[in-house]
């Protein structure tokens, strides 16, 4: 966990000291080499071994491979003088009081006055941390509970003790916020905290839940991941991911720990658990707990599901309830849990079980662990990656309705949720012109979120939208700057999507200073409308397909040659189209967390909305005197032929997808509001309309010479299939310019056009068809 830290520091910028025990004995590699305990190579082997096991972490702990070299390990024997000069001291060791109050009476010789000292501790009463130490030491001493992996976990917990500075507590909400991108929630000091007390009851309840109901794994699973708007892991494949051993120290110590909670004894562990434990089948790290995963006879890798009534591992069965399939009806995930919560059959049972234990502890916990509801929503949310906390997912299955129904099952709710319905209020949130508010118990009324001050969040601004298809809209932000956001299944392309965007760049021209395009849901776009285009091509229409090609390219263009400036906001999965309409943005405002990149070859297409073009264009005006003209615009194509995503913002700016000039935000919530920050800064300078380009050196045929001699190469070698090769040919063919008989500069309509030419001869390869097919009906690429 300490090195999963420190690379999240080094991915902020920072320099990072990274402090481990150093051994007590030798390996017997170690003894073979000669070497002794106090051999440098030896005292930092724990410290070595345990970053690079992080560094080689899938998914990755870094945004960059390249930010390892912001990290300096040492041990504790000879390096702890090195924390004189650091701003930050973060302990991270075993969670054991006596161990810790050790470390931090070497802290306290070496520390800096002044200097922030704090805990990761995920369950020690920070009180008796502080116990001892000194008064500059207590002062600036507070918890700081990160959610492991803490790159993509987004809580960070602030546990003050009552001697902990003000300055102390609001400084790190604040850095925690802005710079970490974490979503800081102030914790009262109490067992567990917040997130781990409330999420660790969660999981105990549903398994409660699934007992009484006599459910199996492979059910729980199917109804408490996506459709409840939970991680595809749901309840017991995160418990292997996180390790059943963790599962039950952390149960036992809240069982020991809760002595006057009413609801002890839901943390008590089912027998099912300790023989696990007792078998040693704690999950992916003993490669079966749960799940296991085995290879069948012809070598296809199969999942298999544990039988908690025999303890033997069957194949993983297809879940159906009516209840769930009542809940496809809608893809809006505030009106599916109204469904959920009213089914007749088993599934809708457990539902009311699970849901109504659930929000009748919260109301309880409160005000004891923090007297603020969304401080509980915040924590559930981002340490447990849900959706909608449990008091959001309550205002949408309706406060009023449920109470009858939570008291006919023995969750009476406390006494505060009564005190909310004798008002007249009938919800936990609401939104008031414009600002969300959430109800406050000490003063029985609502108050705004604190800290959302910089925060522009979409579904408040109803009524400040200007414009609405069926499938997008166009919002006022204020000073001059308007949005464009659209909500399609996984937020594809299609012909309303380019209309709106059309649309909203014609209002901004006209009446606006700028536009910011993008939204707030998970993924920025999957890209086109592959449905469509197969379609089409399946009835050979493919003047229908040169239409949606034609109209894709001039949008794209649009937005970078308009009379006011574009930002674009990509986010997790941006993929194809949204990756083209990203690079071709004034500036991209990404999230740090950007999964982006150019993916049509996986279907048999070439990128067909500017992607080649602009990679073609970015390598041209990349090259320096003296370079090698054709090493440049291989990188592009690499890229491109490869389908590479990006993994993070970082990479995706060394890949030249998002170039120097384009931002990043840490904090996803951030995102909106620092685009129009941009927007607003580039209208400030004087923003012109950009020259359309007609200087893109491109190789011609020499170019291509080189090019198809490495495509045949891999060909040969079978290392891609012919249709690979096919693919890889016509984007060489648009990157060297096409069919020229020397190096010379062509204009982007030109490669366009090339662009456009290639896709449509493609969609007319039966190859191409059998890849769309693939995808559309299994979700995954075909290689053929």
């Amino acid at each position: 966990m300490g090195s999963r830290i420190a690379c999240h520091f080094a991915n902020i910028g920072c320099e990072v000291i990274l402090l481990d025990i150093a051994p007590t004995q030798l390996l017997e590699e170690e003894k073979l080499k000669g070497l002794s305990l106090d051999h440098k190579e030896v005292k930092n082997r724990i410290v070595q071994s345990s970053l690079e096991a992080t560094m080689r972490s899938n998914p990755a702990a870094l945004f960059s491979k390249k930010f390892a070299t912001r990290i300096q390990t040492g041990n504790f024997s000879d390096n702890m003088p090195l924390i004189k000069d650091c701003d930050w001291t973060i302990e991270v060791v075993v969670e054991n009081l006596e161990i810790k109050k050790q470390v931090y009476d070497e802290v306290e010789k070496y520390r800096t006055p002044s200097t922030l000292i704090t805990s990761n501790t995920s369950g020690i009463p920070i009180h008796l941390l502080m116990e001892g130490r000194s008064e500059d030491f207590q002062k600036h001493f507070v918890g700081t509970h990160f959610f492991n992996p803490p790159r993509y976990l987004k809580l960070l917990e602030i546990i003050p003790t009552p001697k902990t500075d003000p300055e102390v507590v609001e400084f790190l909400m604040h850095y925690g916020d802005l710079f970490l991108g974490k979503t800081t929630v102030l914790c009262k000091d109490t067992p567990a905290f917040i997130g781990n007390r409330v999420g660790i009851y969660g999981l105990m309840k549903v398994i409660d839940s699934m007992q009484k109901f006599d459910l199996n794994i492979d059910e729980i699973d199917t109804l408490t991941g996506t459709v409840i708007g939970r991680p595809k892991s749901a309840t017991f494949r995160t418990s292997d991911v996180v390790g059943i051993d963790t599962m039950v120290k952390v149960s036992n110590n809240l069982y020991s720990a809760l002595v006057k909670d009413e609801d002890r004894n839901m943390f008590k562990l089912p027998p099912f658990v300790a023989e696990l434990e007792k078998r040693k089948w704690l999950g992916d790290k003993t490669k079966q707990g749960f799940y296991k995963k085995t290879k069948t006879k012809d070598g296809e890798t199969q999942i298999l599901t544990l039988d908690l009534k025999t303890f033997e591992y069957k194949p993983k069965e297809k879940i159906k309830f009516q209840t769930l399939e009542s809940a496809k009806a809608t893809d809006n995930l505030a009106d599916r849990f109204k469904i959920l919560i009213s089914g007749k059959d088993k599934a809708g049972d457990f539902y009311r079980d699970a849901f109504f234990g659930l929000f009748k502890y919260i109301t309880d916990r409160i005000p004891e662990i923090t007297n603020e509801i969304f401080s509980v929503d915040d924590a559930i949310c981002g340490g447990f990656g849900w959706t909608m906390g449990p008091f959001q997912t309550w205002d949408c299955i309706g406060l009023t309705d449920s109470i009858p129904q939570m008291e006919a099952l023995g969750f009476k709710p406390a006494q505060w949720v009564y005190d909310i319905l004798s008002q007249g209020f009938t919800s936990f949130y609401k939104i008031e012109n414009g600002i969300s508010k959430y109800y406050d118990i000490t003063s029985k009324n609502y108050k705004p979120i604190p800290g959302k001050d910089n925060f522009i969040l979409l579904e408040t601004l109803k009524s400040k939208e200007i414009w609405k298809n069926s499938d997008s809209k166009v919002n006022d932000l204020g000073d001059g700057v308007i949005s464009y956001s659209w909500n399609t299944k996984g937020y594809t392309l299609g012909g309303q999507v380019i209309e709106g965007l059309n649309k909203a760049i014609d209002l901004a021209e006209k009446n606006f200073r700028g536009l910011v395009v993008g939204h707030q849901g998970p993924d920025f776009s999957l890209g086109a409308n592959l449905g469509l285009v197969f379609m089409y091509a399946i009835d050979q229409d493919y003047d229908e397909i040169d239409f949606m090609i034609k109209s894709f390219q001039n949008a794209v263009m649009r937005i970078r040659y308009s009379s006011i400036p574009v930002v674009v906001c990509p986010r997790g999965r941006t993929l194809g189209g949204g990756c083209e309409m990203t690079m071709h943005a004034d500036i991209a405002q990404a999230i740090a967390e950007t999964y982006i990149g150019l993916v049509e070859v996986g279907v048999g297409l070439i990128p067909g909305g500017g992607g080649t073009k602009e990679f073609t264009k970015r390598m041209s005006d990349a090259i320096q005197p003296g370079d090698v003209e054709l090493n440049a615009l291989q990188n592009g194509f690499m890229n491109i032929a490869t389908a590479k995503v990006a993994t993070s913002a970082i990479e995706a700016r060394e890949m030249a997808i998002l170039r120097p000039t384009d931002l990043i935000s840490m904090n996803s919530e951030r995102q909106i509001g620092d685009a129009k920050n941009a927007v607003i800064s580039l209208a400030d300078k004087g923003y012109t309309r950009p020259r359309i380009a007609d200087n893109i050196k491109v190789q011609g045929r020499t170019g291509q010479a080189l090019f198809m001699a490495g495509i045949q190469g891999m060909l040969m070698g079978k290392y891609i299939s012919e249709h690979d090769a096919k693919v890889a040919r016509w984007i060489a063919n648009i990157m060297c310019g096409g069919d020229l008989s020397s190096p010379q500069e062509v204009s982007e309509q030109y490669l366009l056009d090339l662009e456009r030419e290639a896709f449509l001869s493609l969609t007319g390869e039966k190859k191409t068809l059998e890849r769309i097919q693939s995808i559309l009906t299994t979700g995954k690429a075909l290689r053929n």
